[in-house]
């Protein structure tokens, strides 16, 4: 790989903190002195090599981080990350959620969730020579947008010549790089195990984000193949996939001062952000996104409430609201007794006059630096004009919508058509299609479309969409009664609630839906032009911020490389890793010193029998009669549930492998800390921590709760 500003940033980097930083693998030698100070006895060279122990067990799940824990293609990640797959599983008379679920065999395992992924990377190339050439870099706006976009296209599609290999050609400190990542796309995943909620999601949104914790956040999914080893659709004819590499568990458990390390896919983190738009974040975004979603919660709960089959449809969309809203609240709270934002301002005014005071530099970078600046601005002010038009979308609007957009891409070259309606995106979109069955309320969404529409009209007429009021039948200062009443015969009009009906649509031309009359479907097609308008315009704003934010990143790799500080990429759903220690904290936001390690003791103490505190009485009578084997820690002496690390971690890295210095798994990832998950957008070395689930716990409730002998074995763990 050509040396590039990636490798560049990091030449000097004494003055990093050992424990922050989301590094590429291909970084790691360039930090081995810091690795092996904190206790990694792997040489950090063979960490970069992604089809070798360790990284090639490491998997994505596409939105959560997982590992192959068996040759039969056994893959463990959080229980938060197949819960909807389990939701989805779940009937009234059979509650997979509640009791838990074990295949004792092969034969037993169910089908995920319609369009679960086990993404397994196999190469990562820098390509952003083939992404910005010189032809590129001259143009600006949507022009540069659409030309990069072309490129990025060209090399995915080339990648996936390789049948059943999924590629992407992402971006890297603010569009300066792109590096093209192939994954083969395992389309055939099964569910293996899942805890009970008294396990898997102990303590439920009371404990999320919290410290102590005692959650066994695990479980387990099978990948399978074709009987040639090749990515399949599912079939019972498919076989376990055989990875080249799975995680050993480690037989000693971890204690407190233990290097330990994480490898997964961590989502978006926000470090070279400029300070106007930490204070949009936080000042109006964050606040705006957390008043919504606990709006919505309230009436998917006063909806659901009393009807057992509702509420499971609703359960993976209410635990996933439910997390962004307890993250962003304690994000905003973080803010609020900081002094982020002054000292973000202070940086960028150094950055400024560091650049001010060398004539080459003011000639290279001054002008982007101001263009950034108001560019970030105008994306910003239409943001927030349109935060509650992005909420006011009934659902069967959005699917409409999506339908007739892809109807309209299907007739170009696949190569022409917009990122995300390609051939290559088909099987997603159906599967998103069929998740609705499982997923989707008429009665349930309509009264969320009413509340969040009724928010979108409150706005000045001057600030509402011209196209979106027609289409509706809605109008501003509408009555309730009125705007009920236009819900109802959008909702009376349409046999989108029909699973097949919404399926054949799939297959029709846009002549199709421009003859049709249902309610739903005509809306879209009388919104497709001014989509398409505001589509350009987005672009246009776009493309013009793409090359700006290029110029500031590299204006703020070439400042701090001068200051001897290392510059690590953004998260973007890549594959990191970040290392530190299993730590405690000896003030914790509560005031209180919190310990590293979590016990079933503490299980036993929250306990209520109802409601998120409702443990198992197989895993209580186990504890009550100390029944531990050989997972007690003889420190603790009882089995440790969950742990503290100093680990750098987001979003994406649920589900993440934590590791001990030899590579062996100790534990998964979950979460962080309430206080300390403002780390997505400013570091804080005092407070940082995450929390794993302890692999003793995992493996104790395994043996002694769910009798899930079978994989015990298959793991090697008996």
């Amino acid at each position: 790989m050509k040396k590039s500003l990636l490798a560049l940033a990091i030449m000097s980097i004494t003055s990093a903190h050992a424990d922050e930083g989301m590094w590429m693998p291909q970084q790691l030698p360039q930090i081995a002195k810091q690795l092996k100070a904190a206790g990694l006895k792997l040489d950090p060279n063979s960490l970069t090599r992604l089809t070798e122990f360790p990284a090639g067990a490491i998997v994505s799940l596409g939105g959560c981080s997982a590992s192959f824990v068996s040759p039969q293609g056994l893959v463990v990640t959080n229980h938060h990350c197949i819960y909807n797959s389990v939701a989805q599983a779940s009937t009234p008379e059979r509650d997979l959620l509640a009791n838990g679920f074990v295949a004792r065999s092969l034969g037993e395992e169910l089908p995920a969730a319609p369009g679960t992924r086990v993404f397994v990377t196999k190469e990562v190339l820098n390509v952003t020579d083939k992404v910005v050439t010189p032809e590129v870099a001259k143009l600006s706006g949507k022009a540069r947008s659409d030309a990069i976009e072309k490129n990025q296209k060209a090399l995915v599609a080339a990648c996936e010549q390789d049948a059943g290999h999924r590629c992407s050609v992402p971006s890297f400190y603010g569009s300066l790089e792109f590096y093209q990542i192939k994954q083969l796309e395992i389309r055939d995943v099964r569910l293996v195990h899942a805890p009970p909620a008294g396990v898997g999601k102990f303590g439920g949104d009371t404990d999320n984000w919290m410290w102590p914790r005692h959650t066994g956040d695990y479980g387990f999914y099978r990948a399978y193949v074709s009987k040639d080893g090749k990515a399949a659709d599912y079939s019972k004819d498919n076989v376990p996939y055989v990875p080249n590499h799975v995680l050993k568990l480690a037989k000693e458990g971890v204690k407190e001062g233990d290097f330990v390390m994480a490898m997964g896919y961590p989502g978006r983190t926000n470090r070279h952000r400029l300070p106007s738009e930490v204070q949009f974040t936080f000042d109006h975004s964050y606040p705006a996104f957390v008043k919504a979603s606990g709006e919505t919660l309230a009436i998917i709960d006063r909806e659901t409430k009393g009807n057992k089959d509702l509420t499971l449809k609703y359960a993976g969309q209410v635990a996933s609201i439910n997390n962004y809203y307890k993250n962003r609240q304690g994000m905003i709270d973080s803010y609020a007794g900081s002094d982020f934002l002054q000292r973000k301002t202070a940086e960028h005014e150094q950055l400024k006059k560091w650049i001010d005071a060398d004539a080459k530099r003011k000639a290279e970078y001054a002008n982007d630096i101001t263009k950034v600046e108001h560019l970030i601005a105008e994306r910003d002010a239409e943001a927030k004009r349109d935060f509650n038009y992005s909420y006011a979308q009934p659902r069967l609007l959005t699917t409409a919508r999506m339908l007739y957009r892809l109807a309209n891409e299907t007739q170009k070259p696949d190569a022409d058509r917009k990122s995300g309606y390609q051939v290559r995106d088909l099987p997603r979109i159906k599967s998103g299609v069929a998740s609705l069955v499982r997923t989707f309320d008429p009665k349930v969404d309509k009264a969320i479309a009413m509340h969040h529409l009724k928010n979108y009209l409150a706005q000045p007429a001057a600030e509402q969409k011209t196209a979106f009021n027609a289409a509706l039948g809605i109008r501003a200062g509408m009555s309730d009664a009125e705007l009920s009443a236009a819900l109802d015969k959008l909702y009376a009009g349409t046999k989108l609630t029909d699973a097949a009906a919404r399926d054949a649509w799939l297959d029709k031309k846009p002549a199709d839906f421009k003859a049709s009359d249902d309610a739903f479907v005509k809306a879209a097609v009388a919104l497709y032009e001014a989509d398409m308008k505001a589509e350009a315009e987005e672009e246009e704003l776009a493309g013009k911020l793409q090359q700006a934010y290029g110029s500031y990143m590299k204006a703020k790799i070439a400042y701090m490389k001068s200051k001897g500080q290392a510059v690590y990429p953004d998260a973007n759903s890549t594959l990191r890793v970040t290392y530190g220690n299993i730590a405690g904290r000896a003030h914790g936001a509560d005031g209180t010193t919190w310990t590293a390690f979590t016990t079933v003791k503490g299980v036993q103490a929250k306990h209520t029998g109802t409601g998120e505190f409702d443990a198992p009485k197989a895993q209580l009578d186990a504890i009550k009669a100390k029944d531990f084997g050989k997972y007690v820690d003889p420190k603790l002496k009882s089995v440790p549930v969950n742990f503290l690390a100093t680990l750098d971690i987001t979003g994406g890295n649920s589900g993440s492998a934590a590791l001990n210095a030899k590579g062996e798994l100790v534990g998964l990832a979950f979460d962080g800390t309430l206080d300390s998950i403002i780390s997505d957008w400013d570091f804080n070395k005092a407070n940082t921590r995450d929390i794993q689930v302890d692999l003793r716990y995992m493996l104790w409730n395994m043996k002694h709760v769910d009798k899930a002998d079978n994989l015990l074995k298959e793991m090697g763990a008996e």
